[in-house]
């Protein structure tokens, strides 16, 4: 039995304006999700419990299978795992973006001006890593390069009482009220303030603007957690696993998970990423021998943050053409009997740019399923259904029938 997970991160959403009253689902062309839910069983799923932040970590963890409630210490811990950071018990992690941030003279006056320095190249950003890793001295703490604007900072026997706000939450707004707070709060903001003067001057930032391009101006640090421990995937489900994704915190979970992350070229993240090769990957992965596929696609996710809705529609009709089609058709022609879930991990309304944790709209399928919903994978369809999932873990039991 194979299984494989189609995972739109931030696919869900509100009805928009600029959809005349529907959500990019409804508007987007994507008759293999459709056939999906049409075949097999649609309703909604509640990934993110109440008492937890609607973080990719947390609605991630809930939909392979792991009870954030119980596995969860964190975000950044995740991304260290991916990035092969060998934690300590002792340290504590965060994630460090470089941002954007506007010009006026005093730090706590500047606005967000863009959470992820214009999709800054991962070749940039390691140059400015590396010069903030010599420039920014600072006793105890630890800075580390990963992907795009994506990076880690790690803080020797340090603590996480204090109070950080993702960037991407707070697009295009005065950063005052949202700088960081708490017990170690002055000198989290002392770094992000010491690592504007530094790089609002560097050449590569200096280049970008003369470019027409938003320069990496600052590290923002936040998503604070410890090192995890999390449960064997093949011990827990018994079956060998795969993650195909473009994003550290993905391949992290799969790290401490045990499953094998097959490495795709050209992967951003991004509407611009190699779906054919995440496509391909994942039938080459079922090929060899692996019995579940997670794969994971950013690009709805990061529309969604920017406000894109024309870019969030073509994001949905891309992994429906480039990714679900090929996937799905290799597992009808194999012979073998499979299983397929489709969802999204949160929504991430355009109205809003940022996560949600409203219930998000889920289909199973499998092979030689007789009796199906009838209807097309959208919000207001799962919702119709009348199949409710309290609990986004539950999704895998559902998968694998256990």
């Amino acid at each position: 039995m194979k299984y494989v997970v189609f995972l739109g991160d931030g696919m869900a959403d509100y009805p928009c304006e600029a959809l005349f009253g529907k959500t990019p689902l409804e508007v987007a062309y994507k008759p293999h999700m459709d056939a999906i839910a049409r075949r097999g069983t649609l309703g909604l799923a509640k990934t993110v419990d109440d008492s937890l932040s609607p973080g990719s970590d947390v609605a991630n963890l809930s939909v392979l299978g792991y009870d954030p409630l119980h596995y969860y210490s964190g975000r950044s811990p995740l991304e260290a795992l991916s990035i092969g950071v060998d934690l300590k018990e002792t340290d504590v992690t965060f994630r460090a973006n470089l941002v954007t941030l506007s010009e006026e003279e005093k730090y706590e006056n500047k606005t967000m001006v863009d959470y992820s320095a214009g999709e800054i190249t991962t070749a940039e950003s390691r140059e400015l890593i590396a010069f903030l890793q010599k420039e920014l001295v600072i006793p105890d703490f630890s800075l580390y390069s990963g992907i795009s604007y994506r990076h880690l900072l790690v803080w020797d026997c340090g603590t996480t009482k204090v109070t950080l706000t993702p960037p991407h939450d707070i697009s295009h707004r005065q950063v005052t009220d949202y700088l960081p707070v708490g017990a170690a709060g002055a000198l989290l903001l002392d770094i992000m303030k010491k690592s504007y003067d530094l790089l609002s001057q560097h050449p590569i930032n200096k280049e970008r603007v003369g470019r027409g391009l938003n320069p990496a101006n600052s590290l923002w640090i936040w998503g604070e957690g410890t090192k995890p421990a999390l449960d064997s995937f093949s011990a827990k489900y018994g079956l060998s696993g795969t993650m195909i994704s473009a994003v550290d915190l993905l391949k992290g979970i799969a790290c401490g998970t045990g499953m094998q992350v097959a490495e795709v070229p050209n992967v951003t993240g991004n509407i611009d990423t190699n779906y054919e090769g995440k496509a391909e990957a994942a039938i080459r992965a079922l090929q060899d021998g692996q019995e579940f596929v997670y794969i994971h696609v950013e690009a709805p996710d990061e529309c969604g943050h920017h406000g894109q809705t024309d870019l969030k529609v073509r994001a949905i009709e891309l992994i429906d053409e480039k990714i679900v089609g090929p996937v799905m058709a290799y597992l009808e022609e194999s012979g073998e009997d499979f299983g397929v879930l489709l969802t999204p991990d949160h929504p991430t309304p355009l109205s809003k740019m940022t996560h949600v944790k409203d219930p998000v709209p889920f289909a199973i399928y499998k092979k030689r399923q007789e009796v199906g919903s009838g209807f097309t994978y959208t919000e207001n369809n799962g919702k119709a259904t009348g199949v409710y999932l309290d609990k986004g873990y539950q999704l895998m039991e559902q998968l694998l029938d256990r």
